[in-house]
């Protein structure tokens, strides 16, 4: 929130306890996101393609959810994101806070 800019390489990781339903909104984002739902298998199952910024319009996508990955607007479709795909956590290991 707030970020005027994010490398293309980066992003933010919602690790969620269990799957459920997730929304979110971009009420306090600068920038344009893609939002990147996956299920407890780590298993895309949707994504919002640049939310808008500033928006309190709700984003979410059919399905529960366990991880949400918000990256740059239009990296999925630079890199060929797509529902079915998955992610692979590589040098550390998603944990919900305690």
């Amino acid at each position: 929130m707030f970020r005027k800019q994010m490398d293309e390489a980066a992003g933010m990781i919602f690790v969620f306890k269990a799957p459920e339903h997730q929304e979110f909104w971009m009420k306090n984002t600068i920038i344009p996101l893609d939002m990147i739902f996956a299920d407890s298998d780590g298993k895309i199952i949707g994504i919002v393609r640049n939310a808008e910024p500033f928006s309190e319009a709700i984003d979410a996508v059919d399905g529960d959810s366990q991880y949400v990955l918000e990256v740059n607007g239009g990296f999925c479709e630079r890199h060929g994101v797509r529902p079915g795909d998955r992610f692979r956590f590589e040098g550390f290991v998603p944990q919900t806070a305690q």
